[in-house]
């Protein structure tokens, strides 16, 4: 097996500056570092993990803290953070804050400890909860978040303007001449739909037009059904609707079809993420696409860079983008 003493001897080298080079130490100059890595490349070095960690003081662990039951929002969140942390040598730790934890703040606490994790991305709902950065930062573990709304208290927070995105919604379904529009919401509680509720309503107004019918789901399957029905069964029922996140637009285009009601023809049905489901549907959802893997991969990023002392306090930014399916189409007229 090639040791770092293997590569030092090939490279010319010290093996503290072999050290110094896999972890990224800014004490290195150029034209060493890239020898240094050309033999680690030609000899397929692979420092242990735990020597780093006894050199270093790290564990080379990333956390992910989160409490959504969404595998079509967790799995490009994993694969966006993993991608990040395995260019740098980190791994990445998955933490689920069990729902309606009575304490969340300790639970997350308590998960930083337990793991001995460098640092952590929170995601929503968690990120938003109330003195959970704070205490973070009291014991000193480095923290990044995702959000929909500005946050204080985290190393960095990457904000997507759901609310702009819910307002090309709206624009959209105006422009397609529907004035019977109803909003199948997620929970009030969680920041995320009421962004995409305040963004929609106001554009709606800029139209001159309200919401005609409403429901709230809960994010999931389930609620949508539910909520769909609700929505549909009603005289003079909306020509469109605009659901939260596209589990839910998956529910009210299945409500349609038990009902024989014609998508697009009598109903327009758009959802919320751009997730993989979008596409699987017939016919395919006009939805807002969330890059969420690259918004992953760059807050990670962004905390491996606080965790190993580099500065860099440019705001982070999603653009996120309607994305036009079969699902949507003009006010049947006659």
């Amino acid at each position: 097996m090639t040791t770092i003493a293997d590569v030092a001897a090939r490279a010319g080298v010290s093996i503290r500056t072999v050290s110094r080079v896999l972890n990224r130490s800014p004490l290195v100059n150029a034209a060493t570092r890239e020898q240094v890595e050309t033999v680690v490349a030609a000899l397929q070095f692979r420092p242990s993990a735990r020597a780093r960690g006894l050199a270093t003081g790290r564990s080379f662990l990333l956390g992910l803290v989160h409490n959504d039951r969404n595998a079509l929002v967790l799995d490009p969140l994993q694969r966006g953070i993993v991608g990040a942390a395995a260019a740098r040598g980190y791994e990445l730790v998955v933490h689920p804050v069990a729902p309606g934890s009575g304490d969340p703040v300790a639970d997350v606490l308590d998960f930083a400890s337990r793991s001995r994790v460098d640092g952590v991305v929170v995601v929503p709902p968690v990120s938003g909860i109330a003195g959970v950065s704070e205490a973070l930062a009291r014991v000193d573990v480095p923290a990044v978040a995702l959000s929909s709304v500005a946050l204080s208290g985290y190393g960095a927070v990457l904000v997507s303007d759901e609310r702009g995105a819910a307002r090309s919604v709206a624009d959209h379904l105006v422009a397609l001449g529907h004035r019977r529009i109803a909003l199948l919401s997620g929970p009030v509680d969680a920041p995320s739909a009421r962004e995409r509720r305040a963004g929609f309503v106001a554009a709606l107004a800029g139209h001159d037009l309200t919401l005609t019918h409403e429901a709230e789901g809960d994010y999931g399957f389930d609620s949508g059904v539910a909520a769909a029905i609700r929505l549909l069964r009603v005289e003079n029922r909306p020509t469109a609707i605009f659901a939260a996140n596209d589990v839910m637009a998956a529910a009210v285009l299945k409500v349609a079809a038990s009902l024989s009601i014609d998508v697009p023809g009598a109903l327009s049905v758009v959802g919320f993420d751009g997730s993989i489901l979008a596409r699987m549907l017939t016919p395919a959802l006009t939805t807002v696409h969330r890059p969420i893997a690259a918004m992953a991969g760059a807050i990670a990023t962004r905390l491996i860079d606080r965790i190993e002392g580099v500065a860099d306090d440019t705001p982070l930014s999603a653009t996120l983008s309607l994305s036009i399916g079969g699902s949507c189409g003009p006010v049947r007229r006659g």
